[in-house]
């Protein structure tokens, strides 16, 4: 498989938030989605956008770092927000039911190194850092599964 990736500046905030608004509609059970970064790089505040948009009804998304997994129900299937910062092998992954839900529910991760070789090769990297502006964030999107280049159609334009 060939490795794609694009990347884009998100200018605030707003920019990030509107950009996990327009890539969540096309996402579904079985998608994956890997956020990396330093902490504090935007990776929740993305993630809760994204679930945020999908919800039938607005609700609270807390970051699930003492929780380790959020669960939460969409139409068609359930969206699991993990956060695997504190974990310290891929076995505690197993225990969290983790690995099932990639196939069935929508996955967002941080902290995927945790997973090591269980990270699905079909998901969705999306690296954030900080830039030199306040605010700003540099997200670059990598993958080597097909579906994304669908998925992912017209979003290096904005």
């Amino acid at each position: 498989m060939t490795q794609r990736s694009f990347s884009l500046d998100l200018t605030d905030p707003d920019a990030t938030t509107q950009l996990a608004k327009t890539i969540a509609p096309r996402l579904g059970a079985g998608d994956v989605l890997l956020f990396t970064g330093d902490i504090g790089a935007g990776k929740t505040h993305f993630a809760r956008a994204l679930i945020q948009s999908l919800l039938p009804e607005p609700e609270d998304v807390p970051s699930p770092t003492f929780t380790l997994v959020q669960i939460y129900e969409v139409y068609q299937f359930e969206i699991w927000h993990a956060d695997l910062y504190r974990l310290t092998s891929p076995d505690e992954v197993v225990e969290l039911g983790l690995i099932d839900a990639f196939s069935d529910a929508l996955c967002l991760v941080e902290w995927p190194d945790r997973l090591a070789e269980l990270a699905p090769s079909s998901a969705l990297s999306v690296s954030m850092r900080m830039t030199e502006h306040p605010g700003q964030r540099a997200l670059t999107f990598t993958w080597e599964a097909a579906k994304w280049d669908e998925k992912l159609a017209g979003l290096d334009d904005l």
